[in-house]
């Protein structure tokens, strides 16, 4: 979010064990209940380094079991993926090995690849840093592309650009709406660099939803509310800035409230079951989710548990003295999660 700094850290990897495939906390009974709730609905991916040293996509259930790499490329850094509607098809970024992913601009880097779901088949469309932030049409037939010029809709089946919308301050992390009628993304909103926006996708029209330090934003199922990471001001820890949380709000920038949050972790990359019963999201020591080093731990909790905090967290639970505390589930580490209630078979 605020720093782009370049994360120097090491990598666990002399023993041949990823930081996809890190060891895990013990479960207890709640967390245990939650992990036998959640097992077989569907299939999360994500990008996690690979036991080859470059970032690969992977595929588990939410409890974490019948985790498999699904790219396996160790000329390749690949991460970002993101299901299409219907859950048979996955796009993502691709980018030469030895490329450091930015949390913050990985849109623009690399190339826009499309493979099926499990990860079989992968076509690259484009040049490096074509079609930027690439985000599914609710058909699957179209994306958007969030480019300097404007909101390009382009179709898939001819790569032309159907029509354009200007991008009113939007710069990056654009996901298009369930319903098709919205964008949501980061933008510069009345010199406020981190702002959460939400773009009219018939008219252009934009509004905030969420302004100061806010960023990776995501749509809830039904269009209307947007989840985000947020850090509000006057937070102590954090390196200065403070702990980064998981909020959520309507789309016309009312109604705020807390979905995750816990002293000494910033939680990045929320997204929702499509259902919109369950959060996923990572919890990492560092600001930024993870993408210069090996990630985060991912983790999954309810909604109707939100708002939760995690430890002892004094300071934030000074500010929010009512919070529900339900369990969360931790497995792997990766970065930038989806999930998908279709099923995905082995690839063929």
């Amino acid at each position: 979010m605020a720093s782009k700094t370049a994360w120097v850290l090491g990598l666990i990897l002399g023993a041949g064990l990823s930081a996809a495939f890190a060891a895990e906390p013990p479960r207890d009974e709640r967390t245990a209940g939650l992990a036998r709730e959640v097992r077989d609905k569907g299939w999360i991916a994500y990008g996690g380094r690979s036991t080859n040293g470059t970032w690969d996509l992977f595929l588990t259930r939410p409890d974490g079991s019948q985790r498999r790499n699904i790219t396996n490329t160790p000329d390749f850094e690949e991460g970002a993926p993101r299901f299409s509607p219907d859950g048979k098809k996955m796009l993502y970024r691709r980018t030469p090995k030895g490329t450091e992913i930015s949390h913050d601009n990985w849109g623009f880097q690399g190339r826009l690849v499309i493979a099926n779901a499990d990860g079989s088949d992968p076509k690259v469309s484009g040049a490096e840093k074509e079609y930027p932030w690439a985000s599914w049409s609710p058909d699957g037939r179209e994306i958007a592309c969030l480019t300097l010029k404007g909101i390009d809709f382009v179709d898939l089946a001819t790569k032309k650009v159907l029509r354009r919308l200007p991008r009113r301050g939007m710069f990056q992390q654009m996901f298009w709406s369930p319903d098709g009628k919205w964008f949501c993304g980061a933008a510069d909103y009345i010199g406020d660099v981190w702002t959460i926006a939400r773009i009219n996708a018939a008219s252009g029209e934009l509004n905030a939803v969420h302004m100061f330090q806010s960023c990776t934003p995501d749509w809830f199922p039904d269009s209307r509310h947007i989840i985000f990471s947020s850090r509000p001001p006057n937070q102590p820890g954090g390196n200065g800035y403070g702990w980064t949380q998981l909020w959520m709000a309507d789309g016309e920038g009312k109604d705020w409230r807390l979905v995750y949050g816990e002293d000494g972790r910033h939680v990045y990359g929320g997204a929702l079951s499509p259902d919109g019963k369950y959060v996923l999201f990572s919890r990492g020591l560092v600001d930024g989710g993870g993408s210069e080093s090996s990630g985060a731990p991912l983790c999954v909790m309810r909604m109707s548990d939100a708002p939760t905090i995690a430890g002892p967290s004094k300071d934030l639970r000074k500010v929010h003295p009512s919070t529900k505390d339900g369990p969360v589930l931790q497995f792997g580490e990766g970065w930038e999660p989806c999930w998908t209630y279709a099923e995905i078979g082995a690839a063929k």
